[in-house]
């Protein structure tokens, strides 16, 4: 979008107006619109100000419900998005996930859950209760694992000519070998 033309010109192109000069004269002398001129002079008339409104930006709909929202969030952090989208559908609040998201980010609220870790490396990976949420929505997450974690893909052995085929420089270096002896 371009920028706004200065506050100068517009209080010269105005000045001159009222002066005695019609609005076509001066669109033609600075080198601007008519309409342009002539919203410079009502802006004048009406805010005794010729300066460029503020542009850009927009408030989103959910601002007129921001206590209520965060209030509700405070009272139940463990909701999820979908699970406020349905409380704030049953009070009448339109809202869509994204737009619930943004809202959150705005206001400085993240849904990040803590890091489960495991006591040692040396310790095999076993079902506890995960230090998340409320104490009704306990669930068994592995050791080292978060909830937003996928757990990592079953190992495979590189003996099968199939996965030697497919993997990198070192099962290629394994297979060849094989094939020495």
């Amino acid at each position: 979008m371009p920028r706004p033309y200065s506050t100068d010109l517009r209080e010269r192109a105005v000045e001159a107006v009222e002066s005695g000069a019609s609005r076509r004269e001066i669109a033609e002398i600075f080198k601007v619109g008519v309409s342009s001129v002539i919203r410079w002079c009502q802006r004048w008339s009406e805010t005794g100000s010729a300066a460029p409104k503020r542009s850009g930006g927009s408030v989103s709909p959910l601002e007129e419900h921001s206590d209520w929202i965060l209030a509700l969030i405070a009272k139940q952090p463990d909701l999820t998005l979908e699970e406020i989208l349905a409380v704030m559908a049953k009070q009448g609040i339109p809202g869509s996930r994204s737009a619930l998201q943004r809202f959150f980010d705005r206001h400085n609220v993240s849904f990040k859950k803590k890091a489960c870790t495991r006591q040692s490396k040396n310790e095999p990976m076993s079902l506890a209760p995960a230090d998340v949420g409320d104490e009704s929505k306990a669930c068994l997450t592995p050791l080292g694992w978060c909830l937003s974690t996928r757990p990592l893909p079953a190992q495979t052995w590189f003996g099968s000519e199939v996965v030697a085929r497919a993997g990198s420089g070192w099962s290629h270096r394994f297979r060849m070998d094989i094939g020495k002896q």
